[in-house]
């Protein structure tokens, strides 16, 4: 079984790069971020085209996420436990599915903008909410995994120069706490113990010729349980995805199983 995780920074910018991408790495499970779509306006019949349910969960020019399956789509779930408001309203940022027997949630943590913004408690609500998710759906030995856009760096060693990020979000203690807090909670941040190359990053910023200087982050990510995280053989992430024009600025990561 092959899933994965890509925050495509608007399918409808990025369409003929995922019905491309869907079509040549041909994942079983694909969980995307930031569609900046409604879910009325999702690419659902193209998408269908290529064998692919969806579960979506999306309100316009921003944020959304999405579930697309070869292997079925059950048991939705829009929204996590308890999720906070920004601004008096509920962005549309997390989406669970049970897909094959496998249960997924696609996610896009809040980016925070800076440490004291009130977009950082946002953040950090956010992930208390995840983490009250995460509690309630882990029991038993159903496969269990949260992917996407964490926006987080779990390790100084997942960001290209830890000393550029001083003051800065990503890398502060209480986001790493958060990631500690699913750890604890039985999830394991399976891709590194799978991939065989160092400095997986995931994300390259447009500006600064970062993507050539490989100036990255890793910051999308794949948690899983125990059942989830001992059946997986090879994970790696799509670099040539992020290459040429009309690109995301981040790129796919795939985690294949043996269930």
């Amino acid at each position: 079984m092959r899933i994965a995780t890509w925050n495509v920074n608007s399918v409808g910018a990025r369409l003929p790069r995922l019905l491309g991408w869907l079509g040549t790495a041909r994942p079983d499970v694909l969980c995307l971020q930031e569609l900046k779509c409604s879910g009325e306006a999702f690419p659902h019949a193209e998408v269908a085209e290529l064998g692919y349910d969806v579960a979506c969960h999306g309100s316009g020019r921003w944020n959304g996420v999405a579930v697309l399956s070869r292997v079925g789509v059950e048991d939705v779930t829009r929204g996590l436990v308890d999720e906070p408001a920004y601004e008096d309203a509920r962005q549309p940022r997390a989406i669970g599915a049970t897909c094959g027997g496998v249960r997924v949630w696609s996610v896009y943590v809040p980016n925070g903008r800076e440490p004291g913004h009130p977009h950082y408690a946002y953040k950090l609500a956010w992930l208390e909410a995840l983490h009250a998710t995460v509690l309630a759906e882990t029991g038993g030995e159903r496969p269990f995994a949260v992917l996407g856009d964490f926006n987080i760096a779990p390790t100084d060693d997942d960001v290209w120069d830890v000393s550029l990020f001083t003051g800065a979000t990503h890398v502060t203690e209480p986001e790493r706490k958060a990631l500690a807090m699913l750890r604890d909670a039985g999830l394991t941040d399976v891709v590194p113990r799978a991939l065989k190359y160092d400095r997986p990053y995931t994300y390259w910023d447009y500006r600064q010729l970062a993507f050539p200087k490989n100036n990255g982050m890793r910051i999308d990510l794949v948690y899983a349980n125990a059942r989830f995280a001992g059946a997986v053989t090879d994970a790696y992430v799509d670099r040539e995805e992020r290459k040429g024009k009309g690109a995301s600025d981040h790129a796919p990561v795939v985690v294949d199983l043996a269930l």
